[in-house]
């Protein structure tokens, strides 16, 4: 026989345990949305009250011993875990909700079975992780809206959860059990390793003496006119450069300057353009024979892949 969790309200109240930037985001974007955030808590007290300032009616509650953690569920229907991943498991072990409360942690990386321990009073658990870089900035709550929020919970949660985000302006996407980790890396490319191209792009335009700050003004026009014809064509389509082109010739060019400068900016710029080449042979009329000269140029620089050994 399959127990039933008993239903939460559609619209619940909503908690934090945790302060930061994630908090103060998904609070005031829930807020925006009609939800009631009642209660912010956190280690440090001035963070919970910078928090809840910006909300109506809204208790910071400083957390002095593990236990003060369940103070929130006095307060709050579904609580949201916004500290760092190593602190999920520790945290969850201190917190008992209702059968018709919820716990939810929004890690992108870190599995919702972390929180088993806190059903162990019929709580459900979940997770809610917005696909956002969560910059600190005042307006955060705000440009939130139109993100995808990934959800992973059980029904009645996972319902709850969808009409949260649809309510303030996202789109719910799933995941499946067992898989945040290679979620959470696919997400670290459209985010902060996007951050480290364009340092590799200052990096090389330095090294020629243009000004750090004139090479950062200089890429975004590039950097909005690549993401906004991603949009419109999508990645294939918004492809430019010597691979678009099969300009086996460039390429090369471009790899014996980059090796010459020694480090390993040669060995970055090939394994991308093994990634463009990809991209480019799914466009229409692709030009095989080029695109495989432009492998041909860059394999002496892309580091052997090691052999699978047996178990």
């Amino acid at each position: 026989m399959t127990l039933t969790s008993p239903p939460l309200p559609p619209r619940p109240t909503l908690g934090f345990i945790g302060a930061g930037r994630v908090a103060s985001a998904l609070a005031g974007a829930a807020a925006r949305a009609g939800y009631e955030v009642p209660v912010i808590a956190s280690r440090r007290g001035e963070n919970a009250e910078r928090v809840a300032a910006a909300l109506r009616n809204c208790h910071a509650l400083t957390i002095d011993r593990p236990g003060d953690m369940n103070a929130v569920f006095s307060r709050a229907d579904v609580v949201f875990l916004t500290v760092p991943d190593d602190a999920i498991a520790e945290c969850a072990c201190y917190l008992t909700p209702r059968a018709d409360q919820a716990l939810v942690h929004c890690s992108g990386a870190s599995e919702v079975g972390l929180l088993t321990r806190a059903t162990k009073s019929g709580g459900q658990i979940g997770g809610f992780h917005p696909l956002f870089l969560f910059a600190g900035l005042d307006d955060d709550a705000t440009r939130l809206a139109g993100s995808a929020i990934t959800i992973e919970a059980e029904a009645p949660l996972n319902e709850v959860l969808q009409r949260l985000a649809s309510d303030m302006g996202c789109r719910a996407l799933s995941i499946p059990a067992g898989e945040r980790m290679r979620y959470h890396a696919g997400a670290n490319y459209a985010a902060s390793f996007l951050l480290c191209l364009l340092d590799e792009a200052t990096q090389l335009w330095k090294a020629i003496g243009l000004p750090a700050e004139d090479a950062r003004e200089a890429m975004w026009p590039l950097v909005m006119g690549t993401l906004n014809a991603a949009r419109e064509r999508g990645l294939s389509g918004a492809l430019a450069g010597p691979v678009s082109r099969g300009d086996a010739g460039i390429v090369t060019r471009h790899t014996e300057a980059l090796a010459a400068m020694g480090g390993n900016h040669a060995t970055l710029y090939s394994l991308l353009t093994q990634r463009a080449i990809h991209l480019a042979r799914q466009r229409p009329n692709a030009d095989d024979r080029a695109l495989d000269a432009i492998a041909r140029a860059i394999a002496p620089y892309i580091p052997p892949v090691a052999p699978e050994h047996d178990a």
